[in-house]
This record gives structure tokens, sequence and C-alpha cells, in this order.
């Protein structure tokens, strides 16, 4: 297995250095070209989240992104220490946002569980959000058996 963890500062800049550094981590596993637009989109909201829901007017607050592939599997871990979620079923809903005002469409959990094979988010109020992700590997123009 092979693993790369990544410790930033939860600053909106830091988002696209977290997508770019993933994916230059996964191209030795020559993925399709839709797969990485996926895992992509799946961290930068993943990331994005914990930025603007778990460290909302905190300057310092610490996104934990660990990633890692065997043979099958990418496994995505993004962990914060946030203010964390009330209420995970309520936030799974499409089209909630508890940030209208932002003009956030509310669908950031239902992509990132679209896209993924495996979604998993455990989170408690003041505690922070940990969000496992695990996505089935495929090579090149390899389509899915």
């Amino acid at each position: 297995m092979n693993k790369m963890k990544l410790e930033f500062y939860s600053k909106l800049e830091n988002e696209a250095f977290a997508r770019t550094s993933v994916v230059a981590f996964l191209m030795p596993l020559d993925l399709p070209m839709e797969d990485v637009m996926e895992i992509k989109t799946i961290l930068a909201e993943a990331v994005v989240n914990a930025m603007i829901h778990g460290y909302e007017n905190v300057e310092d607050g610490i996104i934990l992104l660990e990633v890692s592939y065997d043979e099958h599997y990418i496994y995505i871990h993004v962990k914060d220490d946030g203010c964390g979620i009330d209420d995970i079923q309520k936030a799974m809903e499409p089209m909630y946002t508890s940030k209208e005002y932002l003009e956030r469409s509310g669908m950031g959990m239902t992509i990132m569980q679209t896209f993924a094979d495996e979604f998993h988010i455990h989170s408690e109020a003041g505690k922070g959000c940990d969000l496992q992700i695990k996505k089935k590997i495929r090579h090149g123009n390899q389509t899915e058996q």
C-alpha cells in the first residue's frame, strides 16, 4: 500500500494545493480522466466543507488529508477538528445548506457520496468531522466489470 499525508491550514487557497498534490500522488495508477475528475471533485467538496463549515471564523484550523491505495482501491480520509455537524442526516439531504447566505448549493455531500464506492462520515458537534471515502481503481480505459 502506498500512502501520503498532508496537513494544512483551512485557508481557501490551500484547496487547490490539496487537489493537485493528490492527483500527482495518484499518477502512477494511470486512472481514466473521468475518475481523476471525480477524485478532484470529492477532494474539493471535502476540503472546502471542512474550511467553510468546520472552521468558520477560525484562522488556523488544521485539515488532515490522507490518501492511500492498494491494488484495488483508493482510500481518502479528510479530518478536521472544527465545530462538527449537529445532524449528519440533515447535512446529507440534497440541497440542504447551513450557509444559504454564501450561495452554497447544498450538494457537496451528495456529490461525494455519488462519486465514491463507499462513503462514511462521523461527526459530533464541537468535535470535528471525519470523512472516509473508498473508490475502486480503474486503469486507463478499463470499464467496470
